[in-house]
């Protein structure tokens, strides 16, 4: 009788088997949450909380999680999925258990390899014709901030800093090889309408990117990720302010002057030395007490005079557009070389149109003309009329020309003689200032390693003696 009922127990073993199999796949496929399972049969979703209670390490318990997800995904036995367990439980009496996390690690897990799976991330590859060293992984990291990510092997805060320093150098380089006598106020200008937070972020538009609402796994790693700034009327950290009466009251400390407590005068030289490629004040920025040049106790008292800065969590979506256009460049230049990275970016930075003779602007062009015309050792400058219309109507044009001995310098028109004369002299410093050298003459330094290996010799560029100063 005993005998005659093996072929039923066993018929209704494999017939609970198999039940249990294809419910197991049914969850798989819709992508059930595993840590929502009972602890008796699965590790928690994060490897790292473990109970104080099992002595394994969190590395050897993930291992055979996804030993076990890997097992469970294809038709096959419950042996393996009950030796997996087994495994894992043999595993807790054995190794000694890891010590615990910071907080910065619990709050921000680490990201699964889930984004060889975005279609937006592989459409905006081809769409850059980046080459196959750069990865969809890291334009996925170029495209985390870190307000999103605070772990720095997976936001593009280092990648954005080099990216940074590289536009600025060929952007510079550009500028002033192809147009030496150009002054410092206009190179500034000129470096912040090529590669500012604005033009950045105009980029990132062209390129198709979206910034997300807000940072999450669940977020589609094409988008931009960063955490937004919070409203100007919104309640600041003290309880006491709105964002807007505390944010940009207080200066900006740390610009790395030796003596930014006394609010010195900013001259040309010193923005050069101490200010960033635009001319603008730097911030965060820590500045050795030596380089104050003042007694110890001194430096003291200012520190503790000077109110600390009130600095937001988040970002604006301009500020994160122009990381994340830093960073591909950053990364581009660390796994492509320096030539890819300088054809991209003249072909995205550099390939824009930009009037320079717009930037200018003179208080006085007739006395810098002058002073212009002695340093080099020309005739004065005169002014003198070509032609007239309407002298006696309300809307005269008179078109003069100023001249240094027979050369004439410059030609504009106005509604009086002055303003002829005025307008003519500052037409006269411009075409002295956008001065261009012939374009077989232009050697880029950083070009210098290609001319050599072409056999070419190094042309050296044209140093000016700089503007005139008044």
């Amino acid at each position: 009788m005993a005998a005659a009922s093996r072929p039923h127990i066993n018929h209704t073993i494999k017939h609970h088997r198999s039940h249990f199999e294809a419910t197991f796949r049914d969850l798989l496929m819709r992508r059930v949450r595993f840590g929502r399972w009972s602890g008796a049969y699965l590790p928690p979703r994060n490897p790292r909380t473990i109970n104080a209670n099992s002595t394994a390490p969190a590395d050897a318990t993930w291992s055979c999680h996804k030993t076990r997800i890997a097992r469970a995904s294809v038709p096959s036995s419950s042996y393996g999925f009950h030796t997996s367990i087994c495994r894992r439980q043999e595993a807790q009496t054995q190794l000694p258990f890891e010590e615990p996390e910071t907080e910065i690690e619990v709050k921000q897990p680490r990201r699964r390899h889930r984004e060889l799976h975005s279609a937006k991330l592989g459409a905006l590859h081809a769409r850059l014709s980046l080459p196959a060293r750069f990865t969809l992984l890291t334009l996925a990291r170029c495209l985390t901030d870190p307000s999103a990510d605070r772990q720095p092997e997976h936001n593009n805060a280092s990648l954005a800093l080099l990216g940074q320093e590289l536009i600025a150098y060929y952007t510079a380089e550009w500028l002033i090889c192809n147009y030496p006598r150009l002054p410092m106020p206009i190179i500034y200008a000129a470096q912040y309408a090529y590669s500012g937070d604005k033009t950045l972020a105009m980029l990132r538009q062209e390129w198709g990117v979206e910034a997300a609402d807000a940072p999450g796994p669940e977020v589609d790693v094409g988008y931009l990720q960063f955490e937004r700034v919070a409203a100007g009327n919104a309640m600041a950290g003290d309880r006491q302010h709105l964002v807007k009466d505390v944010l940009g009251a207080v200066k900006p400390q740390g610009t790395g002057r030796p003596r930014e407590q006394f609010h010195d005068r900013r001259g040309i030289s010193s923005r050069i030395v101490f200010d960033d490629e635009f001319g603008d004040l730097k911030s965060g920025v820590e500045t050795h007490e030596s380089a104050l040049g003042l007694d110890q106790d001194v430096v003291q008292d200012l520190k503790d005079g000077v109110p600390a800065e009130r600095v937001s969590s988040g970002i604006t979506l301009e500020a994160a557009s122009a990381q994340f256009i830093r960073a591909v460049f950053g990364a581009l230049y660390l796994y492509s070389g320096a030539t890819s990275m300088q054809s991209f970016h003249h072909a995205h930075i550099l390939s824009r149109h930009l009037p320079l003779h717009k930037l200018f602007y003179f208080r006085d062009p007739t006395r810098d003309l002058k002073l212009l015309c002695q340093r080099e050792q020309f005739e004065a400058p005169v002014a003198r009329l070509i032609s007239e219309t309407g002298r006696k109507t309300r809307s005269p044009v008179y078109v003069v020309g100023v001249y240094s001995g027979r050369n004439k310098l410059g030609e504009d028109a106005g509604s009086s003689l002055n303003e002829g004369r005025v307008r003519a002299a500052a037409q006269a410093l411009r075409s002295w200032y956008l001065y261009s050298p012939p374009a077989d003459q232009i050697c880029l330094p950083s070009r210098q390693a290609e001319l050599e290996r072409k056999g070419e010799k190094w042309k050296p560029q044209m140093v000016d003696s700089g503007e005139i100063v008044t």
